[in-house]
C-alpha cells in the first residue's frame, strides 16, 4: 500500500507541476515574446496609419492672437509624402507661376511618431532658416483625413505659431 500511495502522490505532485507550467508559465513566456519592439511597431502602425501620400485641404495658423485660414483647394496644391523613415512636402501654385503669388516650396527630413506624437525634423528646405529645426505635433487619423496639430517655432525668422493642417489621403 506505501507504494501505491507513492506512486499517486508523485503523479498529483507531477499533475500540479504541468499545471502550473500551462497556466502560469507558458502565458508569461508568450506575452514575453510577443512584447518585442517589432510587435509594438506594428501595432503603432496599425493603429495610425501614416505612410502614404497626403493632400493638404487646409491650413489654420494662429499667431499673436491673428488666425489665418489657407484654403489648399483653390490656387495651391500642397502634398506631404512619408514612408517609414522620412517625410517630404511639396507645394506649388496651380497657375503655373503666371501669376504674382507663384510659389513654389519644399522640404523634408526624418521624423519620428510614438503613439499619436509625430516629430518633423526639417534637414531640407527651400528656405533655408527653417532647416535643423525640430517640429512636434500631435496627429489624429479618421478615415482618411490626417490631423496636424503643432507649434511652429524658428526663432532666427521669429516665427512662433500654432499650426492646424487637414491632410486627405491621395489614393493610388
Amino acid at each position: 500500500m506505501t507504494l501505491n500511495r507513492g506512486i499517486v502522490n508523485n503523479i498529483k505532485i507531477k499533475s500540479i507541476c504541468m499545471k502550473i507550467i500551462i497556466y502560469l508559465v507558458l502565458p508569461c513566456m508568450l506575452l514575453v515574446a510577443c512584447s518585442g519592439n517589432d510587435y509594438k511597431d506594428m501595432a503603432q502602425n496599425k493603429a495610425l496609419p501614416l505612410k502614404g501620400t497626403w493632400k493638404l485641404i487646409s491650413g489654420t495658423l494662429i499667431e499673436k492672437g491673428d488666425t489665418t485660414v489657407t484654403d489648399y483647394t483653390k490656387g495651391i496644391s500642397f502634398i506631404k509624402i512619408i514612408n517609414d523613415t522620412h517625410f517630404a512636402f511639396l507645394s506649388h501654385d496651380v497657375h503655373n507661376g503666371k501669376n504674382a503669388d507663384s510659389a513654389f516650396s519644399a522640404g523634408g527630413g526624418p521624423y519620428t511618431l510614438k503613439d499619436s506624437l509625430y516629430t518633423e525634423h526639417l534637414e531640407y528646405c527651400n528656405d533655408r532658416q527653417w532647416e535643423g529645426n525640430d517640429f512636434n505635433f500631435t496627429i489624429a487619423i479618421t478615415n482618411d483625413t490626417l490631423t496636424q496639430t503643432g507649434i511652429e517655432k524658428v526663432a532666427n525668422t521669429g516665427i512662433n505659431r500654432l499650426n492646424i493642417e487637414k491632410y486627405s489621403r491621395i489614393q493610388n
